[in-house]
């Protein structure tokens, strides 16, 4: 059990089809009797994450519920206030609202949408969330939408959702401490953490904000000493594929490991899938992710708070053939 009983610490749950409702039931269940103070679900491809949240406001308590992220090229800024507006009632507050770009390939080939301006539409997106939050007629003529009189009335009565903004990168980690209550960051690179802290704070405070700002990250976990070595591998794995990414790849290159992105790339364009693990090192593994027992993560989650992350969010990778148990795990490890 994780002795650190003060600190915050939340759980990304994947829209994995291998797990079944009675699975993701059983792990929240399990997270929230432990003491996690959030649940997060992503969104890209399958599942939506709003229509899962909606169901585990049914069955929770206390935990707070995120989406983690949904993308703003997926629906409209009005449509997204809706969501977020009863979401806050059905939680009874308990709801954030994570929004991110996405991903070009997602918007323009699976959503048939037009992957213009992201950070511009990001701006317009969260401004126009605000406004309607507020409950008060808006009308908007941006660069993105074009909105008349519109409003959501008494559904905005008593709403208080934070918004978080997903970042990778110095420039939208600045928007997001312009325009948002928080940033979750995505593969939160201990070398980098420290310099993105300040970027976040610098613009948080330079915006004028005065409510605490909120830093956010997900950390690939595995804890464990049964399957170490294929924890290892699917880690490895995992990250050799965003070598094809173009964002991705520009993070990982300017957190030093340009080398393990131009072997794991060209392993991946020649079908060598065992060479394109073999690329990755095991420092970026350390860099990037957890993968050990109980105290070596406890180690790293302390080291990552010491930089500046306020709120840990441990996403387990399934290695077991039952990923149900790694979720589990993770939890057992980091109970309150």
């Amino acid at each position: 059990m994780n002795t650190l009983n003060t600190d915050r610490i939340g759980l990304r749950i994947e829209n994995d089809p291998r797990l079944s409702m009675d699975d993701i039931t059983e792990i929240v269940i399990n997270a929230e009797n432990a003491g996690f103070e959030s649940i997060w679900i992503p969104e890209g491809g399958g599942y939506d994450s709003i229509s899962l949240i909606g169901y585990l406001s049914s069955i929770t308590q206390s935990i707070r519920l995120g989406t983690g992220i949904l993308p703003i090229f997926s629906r409209t800024p009005t449509a997204m206030a809706m969501t977020a507006a009863n979401l806050d009632r059905m939680t009874n507050h308990r709801f954030s609202l994570g929004l991110g770009i996405g991903h070009r390939l997602v918007v323009e080939k699976i959503h048939g949408g037009r992957f213009d301006d992201p950070v511009g539409r990001t701006k317009e997106t969260v401004n126009i969330i605000r406004q309607l939050f507020k409950g008060q007629s808006f009308s908007f003529n941006g660069e993105h939408f074009q909105i008349n009189n519109a409003r959501l009335g008494l559904a905005a009565k008593d709403v208080r959702v934070p918004i978080y903004l997903a970042a990778l990168r110095p420039k939208m980690i600045q928007i997001s401490g312009q325009i948002s209550d928080g940033v979750l960051l995505n593969w939160t690179a201990v070398s980098k953490l420290q310099d993105f802290v300040k970027i976040f704070k610098s613009a948080y405070k330079t915006a004028g904000n005065i409510v605490n700002p909120d830093i956010a990250g997900y950390i690939r976990t595995y804890v464990g000493s049964k399957n170490i070595d294929a924890a290892r591998t699917k880690l490895k794995k995992e990250i050799a594929q965003y070598s094809r990414h173009p964002n991705y790849r520009s993070f990982f290159i300017s957190c030093g490991f340009e080398k393990e992105m131009a072997s794991a790339e060209s392993a991946l364009d020649s079908n060598d899938i065992d060479n394109a693990i073999a690329s990755i090192s095991s420092n970026m593994e350390k860099e990037v992710a957890l993968v050990g027992s109980p105290a070596d993560c406890y180690d790293q989650i302390a080291k990552r708070r010491s930089l500046g992350l306020d709120l840990p969010v441990l996403a387990p990778f399934g290695v077991s053939q039952n990923i149900k148990v790694d979720y589990l795990n993770a939890i057992k490890a980091f109970a309150q």
